[in-house]
């Protein structure tokens, strides 16, 4: 299985376009929002999340890129882990594909309604919460029943998934939960012996955002690092969603230092892994 990190910030972006914050002036190294290409054979590739940036990420891609006919293009599907705007969005840059399956937790769907007709619209779509991708089994986690802001009405959750993606062929293992409200029931069978986990890093710290006048993060459904890092022990877990609040983007913070120091990692847009 091949993986790409497209993008790795939580929504907005490092820099976020109206933040002044210390990251957001520091001149560190942009992150685009979170996004992943996953594949089993390296010809064609499937989304997790759909970020704002999504075109921008593509053309990044050389593996992503369309060719070699005229209108051939490598993806084959999107994996939504809920119905978040910075995971959603992409799809309408996506609506000239000609049609790809999305598949999505139920309630994420049914939020997703008016994407859903406007991408439709362009035709070929399928939206479904039953994955099913060629040479990869996918197991799914509900772990949060937080909804979007703009969802004040509609379907019961769960409302956030996380995805355990498995190459029969080499054993890899790939867990996806960049959106992690608490350490939910069967989590850690979960990540059990996953050869990679990509899991929430947006905030370092539960008072991160009064810096900035922002909630609290177990609001805003992200469990911070600092809850998590006792877990680690050295397994090859990775963050991503990292908030442009978060001192984990300066490689010269004490809180950079101690991510690695546990043996995780903050790799960049761009990562590659092959497992």
């Amino acid at each position: 299985m091949k993986v790409i990190l497209l993008g790795t910030a939580a929504g907005g972006g490092c820099p976020q376009w109206n933040c002044a914050c210390r990251y957001c002036v520091a001149g560190l190294e942009p992150r685009s929002q979170d996004c992943v290409a996953i594949s089993a054979d390296g010809v064609g590739w499937y989304l997790l999340n759909c970020s704002p940036d999504i075109r921008a990420q593509i053309l990044g891609t050389p593996e992503l890129r369309a060719g070699p006919g005229p209108r051939e293009i490598p993806l084959r599907g999107v994996l939504l882990t809920d119905a978040e705007l910075d995971h959603a969005l992409g799809l309408l840059m996506l609506r000239e594909s000609g049609g790809l399956p999305v598949w999505a937790p139920p309630a994420a769907l049914s939020a997703l309604s008016p994407f859903r007709a406007i991408v439709d619209g362009y035709g070929g779509w399928t939206w479904s919460s039953d994955v099913d991708i060629p040479g990869l089994r996918v197991d799914v986690l509900p772990v949060s029943d937080k909804r979007p802001k703009y969802a004040s009405a509609g379907a019961d959750g769960p409302w956030v998934v996380a995805y355990r993606i498995s190459d029969p062929a080499t054993g890899g293992v790939l867990v996806y939960a960049p959106c992690l409200r608490s350490w939910p029931t069967g989590f850690d069978a979960f990540v059990a012996d996953a050869s990679l986990v990509v899991l929430d890093g947006t905030f370092y710290a539960p008072d991160e955002m009064a810096g900035v006048g922002g909630p609290d993060q177990l609001a805003m459904g992200h469990l911070p690092i600092t809850a998590t890092l006792p877990r680690v022990a050295g397994r090859p877990w990775a963050f991503t969603h990292v908030n442009n609040t978060n001192p984990v983007l300066d490689p010269a913070s004490a809180e950079h230092a101690a991510v690695l120091a546990a043996g995780a990692s903050l790799p960049p847009d761009g990562a590659r892994f092959s497992f």
